[in-house]
């Protein structure tokens, strides 16, 4: 009598298949976990690395005179006194005018260094002329230099030309030192722009300037505003030429804060220049955080290939 054969289970390499599948589920969802925290725990360090200072400069301000070495971690023996100081005029510190020399300097620096550093980095990324790697090299190199070696050569310059303390020996220096930003986040950020689009506009009659005007600076805006606010944000920051070559009546604000003059001439006035400092840095601090998307979006621009 023949003896059947015991049934087979042809369910078992599917259930360990199956199994197979699934267990490297839990490693990999503890390493994403791991790699998330370690994450956050960087951009935490880093938030507080950076804000910490600027915390403990709010902190100062709002606090009274008397307190100001107070070392308790958060706002105690709150007062307006400070800004009211910073603010006041009799003793012999004019910080609404140096607000006002600020903006002057930064608004025409921004705006001469915008235009030309929009036309040069057009001619970089768009045409190919003799020499092309050369400029860039050179601009380059004048990004690299130390400020403090320009500082004798410019005094004796502008002091040949009698422009000591006037706010073109501000304004040109600045131009000069954000120009190499400004060519090459644009330069970046142009050379990812399709060619075809231009080409269509000169196939339809446009010239090579109305093709730039109408096609490019449109699509270019991102990249133009947030070069703008970098500009503007170097500028307002500068202080080591504005010390040299600025008087009372043109000095900006870095160099109005540094000679605060409190009651007595060995007093140094740490919660009034902690006031001022408040009142330069918050609207900065505001207006990078009501347009980080356009910074972010016009620095990223030109590093992703399509």
């Amino acid at each position: 009598m023949p003896v059947s054969a015991p049934p087979v289970a042809v369910s078992a390499p599917a259930d360990a298949a199956e199994q197979g599948a699934t267990a490297p589920m839990k490693p990999r969802r503890r390493t994403d976990r791991a790699k998330l925290t370690r994450t956050y725990l960087g951009v935490a360090i880093i938030l507080i690395w950076g804000l910490a200072p600027f915390y403990w400069m709010v902190v100062t301000a709002f606090r009274q005179v008397e307190y100001t070495f107070d070392t308790t971690p958060w706002p105690t023996h709150v007062t307006l006194d400070n800004f009211r100081d910073a603010l006041a005029t009799d003793k012999g510190n004019d910080f609404l005018g140096a607000i006002f020399n600020s903006l002057i300097i930064g608004a025409v620096t921004t705006a001469v260094g915008l235009l030309l550093g929009v036309f040069a980095a057009y001619a970089l990324a768009r045409i190919d002329f003799r020499g092309k790697y050369v400029v860039t090299g050179v601009i380059l190199g004048a990004s690299m230099f130390p400020t403090v070696a320009l500082m004798t050569p410019l005094f004796q310059l502008f002091g040949d030309f009698g422009w000591i303390g006037q706010y073109q020996a501000l304004i040109i220096p600045n131009i000069s030192f954000v120009l190499p930003l400004t060519i090459y986040t644009l330069t970046a950020f142009l050379s990812d722009l399709p060619w075809e689009l231009e080409e269509a506009a000169r196939i339809d009659g446009a010239s090579r300037l109305q093709a730039f005007r109408l096609v490019i600076l449109p699509l270019a805006a991102p990249a133009l505003f947030t070069t703008a606010i970098l500009a503007f944000i170097a500028t307002w920051n500068e202080f080591m030429l504005a010390s040299l070559l600025s008087n009372e009546s043109t000095e900006p604000v870095t160099v109005a804060i540094a000679r605060f003059a409190g009651a007595n001439s060995w007093e140094q006035p740490y919660a009034a220049i902690m006031a001022a400092g408040t009142i330069v840095t918050i609207p900065l601090v505001i207006m990078v955080l009501v347009f980080q998307r356009r910074i972010v979006s016009g620095l990223t621009a030109g590093g992703v290939k399509s």
